[in-house]
């Protein structure tokens, strides 16, 4: 034992690189920009160190696939604060971030109670660099993680969305461009004001996609986000969060969700055979129906038809001008108005279903009560299954306009029954609503 510790010590005093291959910094050791020594993950898979990009000088602290011949970032300590020097340590609580004359530009930012164990930084096997007593590897023991402050990546056991005990919210922010990873002007966000939470791609501050509400397999406006069988994925929505996470059960495949510098939301997937990421899918698909409100209340979007906006059956043009022009922003009104005792219902298929800011969850009726819970509220306008497994399942009823709908031509999207007068019940069926009547 003693000749291994002997040999080991010496091999690490005039070989350091050697010690490229632990995932552990101590409270008393320190990376440094000059020192060229990283911190690599269980099964090689993800590196922490410095870098900086080819067209800048200065440095950042990151994570990257380790494996890959193009360096791929997956996490920035610094995005904002580009360092010309720089030393991470662990300094009393907090994992800091030193630059030029040692000013912290970066710190985990921590308050917490005397320990009597001291603190480590490690590297784990999934890409979170999470910090710990010593002496407790529990993940619920963490005292500071990266997977809860993300950058542009959403890696595979990351969460976005809120925590409500920690009162954190999570979500990706893009670089500024493809080759400087300071905060970009596009976010994906999960909004919870709403009926059903949805995630929206913002453009700083503003939406320019969303998601469409979780209907137990996938979000609503997302369709090409498909199952595969090396994925798992998972929306939690309870008292302690309202999350979305995926997870891959395949270890020679990488999979993760990016923001790009230019707004849009990828799946990007590696593989042994594969010399590049895959693109699997990016949303917006088109500038026509991803849009956000690319068509006013009460129409929806088809990508087959011109104009590519068309007023729900029932519904008349509000604007013949504006439409007559191709633009439906200002989207639709109702021919008839709803007498409340002899309304009906049409069914429009296929659908991704309207923004949720107006709508009312009840996940323990099914479709028949929804319908009868509808028609007995005055101010009910639509309904729809909230979840799609198991032929449809729980209630989602719109209270207020319909806004930001589309439909799909492949099997996706889903049921929409919207509320219409008997007149209009009676009238010709559009190309996109079949009328019904649920007995």
């Amino acid at each position: 034992t003693f000749s291994f510790l002997l040999v080991f010590v010496v091999l690490n005093l005039f070989h350091p690189a050697l010690s490229i291959y632990f995932n552990i910094l101590s409270s008393t050791e320190t990376l440094t920009i000059s020192g060229n020594r990283t911190l690599v993950s269980p099964g090689n898979v993800f590196e922490l160190g410095f870098f900086k990009t080819t067209s800048n000088s200065r440095w950042y602290l990151g994570i990257w696939y380790k494996k890959l011949y193009f360096r791929t970032y997956v996490w920035v300590a610094n995005r904002d604060s580009p360092l010309s020097t720089g030393t991470l340590k662990i300094s009393g609580n907090n994992l800091v971030l030193l630059g030029h004359s040692n000013k912290s530009v970066w710190s985990t930012n921590l308050t917490r109670r005397n320990e009597r164990s001291p603190v480590m930084a490690e590297l784990l096997a999934n890409g979170n660099f999470v910090m710990r007593d010593s002496n407790n590897n529990d993940a619920s023991g963490f005292l500071w993680q990266s997977f809860d402050f993300p950058t542009d990546t959403l890696l595979p056991e990351m969460k976005l969305g809120y925590d409500h005990k920690k009162r954190l919210n999570r979500f990706l922010t893009s670089w500024r461009n493809s080759d400087d990873p300071s905060s970009g002007e596009f976010s994906y966000q999960l909004d919870t004001q709403r009926g059903m939470p949805e995630f929206l791609v913002l453009k700083e501050g503003y939406p320019g996609h969303r998601s469409g509400p979780w209907n137990g397999v996938r979000f609503s406006g997302i369709p090409e986000d498909q199952k595969l069988s090396y994925m798992v994925y998972n929306f939690t929505e309870n008292s302690e969060e309202v999350a979305y996470s995926f997870r891959v059960t395949n270890n020679s495949i990488y999979s993760r969700l990016k923001i790009n510098s230019e707004g849009f939301l990828e799946r990007l997937t590696w593989t042994p055979a594969s010399s590049a990421w895959n693109l699997f899918w990016s949303v917006p698909v088109d500038t026509r129906c991803d849009v956000y409100m690319s068509c006013g209340p009460y129409a929806y979007c088809d990508v087959n038809t011109s104009p590519v906006c068309n007023c729900i059956q029932g519904f008349n043009r509000s604007n013949e001008q504006q439409w007559d022009m191709r633009d439906g922003a200002s989207g639709c009104i109702r021919g008839t108005q709803l007498s409340c005792s002899d309304d009906g219902f049409t069914r429009m298929k296929k659908m991704k279903l309207p923004d949720t800011t107006m709508a009312i969850v009840d996940r323990s009726i099914g479709v028949k009560e929804c319908e009868k819970r509808c028609l007995s509220d005055c101010n009910c306008t639509a309904f729809a299954n909230a979840d799609i497994r198991n032929g449809g399942t729980g209630c989602v009823i719109w209270t207020g306009e319909l806004e930001d709908i589309r439909n799909y031509f492949a099997v996706l999207g889903q049921d929409l029954y919207v509320r219409l007068a008997a007149a209009d019940l009676a009238k010709k069926r559009n190309a996109n609503g079949k009328i019904v009547t649920l007995t």
